[in-house]
């Protein structure tokens, strides 16, 4: 009850600010949909059962967030942008309560770039973000296969981003571990070159997330090692349909307890997908393929379709139908921009509305 109370006197603090300075904005997108999952099965082979809910952000997740700018002179500018994802199913707050836990932070931007410091979103999402004809949410979303396992945010990261040369930017990122005696635990390092002019979009992002490093007195339970991502990315738009691909390697190697076996990855994600706008509409399919190359050989294909209707420039109609199939017991479920899945199949329908 305190942390609503604080984050509502936030709220109301930095909406008096906007209303007294034009560099400072408010924000925000409310997404309400229903969601049927079906078809899944658990770890023994036995029948999920299938659960209808009415969730929050299935499309985008539900957030309000502030965002602002300074002119120091000089080119040289402030700015900061804070957000919180909302939970408007039941009033409360996403991201395990964070009182701003989709994005946290402040930089400078100059002719030089731009330097940036907080909770920020990894260069791999940001690109696979743009091309993903279902935008990473609804029951399409590309992170069902391409997954995510340290996230889509680094947390105590310092970022820098290069301006527009030509169409060509680059960036990279370091988050620090902050764990104690050890600067390399926890840490992350990442990056990525792009190319955007006209129709053609191209990005290559790199990320290496460490495993934390702690050892018990009695039992050592060590977990060292990283997990390395390398994706290629782009769409092109033609007019009359826009298509995308993106590929990603996925390797790992961390020793999670003495006494277990290493948590290995070793996997290509593959996908390719296409948008037609007509009128109104938009119709959106993909297909995605994960492919295991390890011993288990657990590979997963996912079939997606989805249809979203403009009802003005601010609020629009969905609905998407998404199907895994998973193979030697690959775990994967369906899930949309904001919950988790729980099983192998999916279909939503809902309405977002921006402001």
């Amino acid at each position: 009850m305190k942390k609503s109370l604080l984050v509502l006197a936030i709220f109301g603090a930095f909406a008096g600010v906007a209303s007294a300075q034009s560099s400072v904005t408010a924000y925000g997108i409310v997404d309400m949909g229903i969601s049927r999952e079906t078809g899944g099965t658990d770890a023994n082979g036995n029948a999920v059962k299938s659960v209808t809910r009415l969730g929050s952000g299935i499309q985008s997740g539900s957030r309000l967030g502030f965002k602002g700018t300074e002119d120091l002179g000089g080119g040289l500018k402030a700015m900061f942008q804070l957000e919180t994802g909302i939970a408007a199913d039941t009033g409360g707050f996403n991201q395990g309560g964070l009182a701003f836990g989709r994005q946290s932070w402040v930089g400078l931007d100059g002719n030089f770039g731009t330097v940036s410091m907080g909770r920020q979103y990894s260069a791999q999402f940001i690109a696979l973000d743009s091309i993903d004809p279902f935008g990473t949410g609804l029951a399409g979303n590309s992170i069902n296969l391409f997954t995510m396992p340290n996230g889509i945010r680094n947390n105590n990261s310092i970022k820098y981003a290069t301006p527009s040369m030509g169409g060509f930017t680059a960036d990279v990122m370091y988050g620090l571990g902050e764990v104690a005696g050890n600067s390399s635990a926890k840490r992350s390092i990442g990056g990525s070159v792009g190319y955007a002019a006209g129709p053609l979009v191209v990005n290559l992002s790199y990320e290496k997330d460490n495993a934390a490093a702690n050892t018990a007195t009695s039992v050592t339970t060590v977990s060292t090692g990283s997990t390395k991502n390398t994706q290629l990315s782009g769409s092109y738009d033609f007019g009359v349909a826009k298509l995308a691909a993106a590929y990603r390697k996925d390797k790992a190697d961390q020793i999670v307890a003495s006494t277990g076996p290493s948590a290995q990855v070793n996997a290509d994600n593959f996908l390719v997908g296409v948008t037609v706008p007509f009128g109104a509409s938009a119709f959106l399919a993909s297909y995605i393929r994960h492919n295991d190359k390890l011993a288990a050989n657990q590979d997963a294909n996912q079939f997606a379709l989805g249809y979203t209707y403009a009802l003005s420039k601010r609020t629009n109609l969905y609905t998407s139908y998404a199907r895994i199939s998973n193979d030697n017991g690959a775990g994967f479920t369906v899930s949309d921009a904001t919950a988790g899945g729980t099983n192998e199949k999916a279909f939503n329908v809902g309405v977002r509305h921006k402001f």
